[in-house]
């Protein structure tokens, strides 16, 4: 691998890192469009790249998970009773939807993609705290809800605290336990999610290290990058106006996105 893709994945790597120590958000909105864009530089068919991009940003997700989870695991934030109700729709429903995710095309992806991150650029700017609904959810509820979650954090490659979040807290759980909740959830997406993209497979993906939909040497590099990167972003979130930066981030990945989608158009 040519010098510049290695400071290019270690760089993306770094990014991602830091927004997630700092505003507690994951990866992946940074690095689907980003690897999307490194991917069609290094010559990758355009209806690869996003698959390659989606798997890739999954796997590096995997380390990011497990640290999340133990640091809330550690404050007493995660309701276990509800991560085991959702696990099994959360599993079931992301890997079904990584064999969705490669026999969609790059465009629709990155269309639905967009999308999505317009609603969590939405939610940010909007920076409003998920109002309760009237009870708790019941096991049928939290399985079903945890298939629909899985889903949709397949087809865009996140760790699901987006959707997972709002949803408890509606569900009348203290906004703190949600989040801790939502990190632990999260584990099972990224490994399932991993699990699917490596199982599927794009015979115009041609690059050298690759296994399924997933590059292997871009997963090294930037989870070694985010892992070390991730606790300057959360001492950062001690000094610096986290509201502020959350609403300029979604504008951020609003942007990214869009540019995803013009590339694709244009290739």
């Amino acid at each position: 691998m040519a010098i510049e893709w290695i400071l290019a994945f270690l760089a993306l790597g770094s990014f991602a890192g830091v927004m997630a120590g700092l505003l507690g958000i994951g990866g992946g909105g940074i690095m689907v469009p980003l690897l999307t864009s490194i991917f069609l530089a290094q010559g990758i068919a355009a209806d690869a790249v996003v698959h390659l991009a989606l798997g890739t940003s999954m796997a590096t997700i995997v380390m990011t998970s497990l640290s999340s989870m133990r640091a809330h695991h550690a404050r007493s934030g995660v309701l276990w009773p509800i991560v085991k109700a959702m696990a099994p729709g959360v599993i079931v429903g992301t890997f079904a939807a990584t064999f969705l995710a490669a026999r969609i095309s790059s465009l629709y992806l990155a269309g639905f993609f967009a999308l999505f991150m317009g609603y969590v650029a939405f939610t940010m700017l909007r920076a409003k705290t998920p109002t309760a609904g009237g009870k708790q959810a019941g096991k049928a509820e939290l399985a079903a809800a945890g298939a629909g979650i899985g889903a949709i954090s397949a087809l865009v490659s996140i760790g699901g605290g987006s959707l997972t979040v709002p949803y408890l807290s509606w569900r009348s759980i203290d906004i703190k336990k949600a989040i801790g909740t939502s990190a632990a959830v999260g584990l099972p997406i990224s490994v399932a999610g991993t699990a699917g993209y490596l199982l599927n497979n794009q015979s115009s993906a041609d690059l050298p290290f690759i296994v399924g939909l997933v590059y292997l040497p871009a997963v090294l590099l930037m989870s070694v990058a985010s892992f070390i990167c991730a606790p300057l972003g959360a001492k950062l979130a001690h000094k610096l106006p986290v509201t502020t930066l959350k609403r300029l981030f979604g504008i951020l990945l609003l942007l990214l996105s869009l540019k995803m989608l013009a590339s694709l158009l244009a290739s």
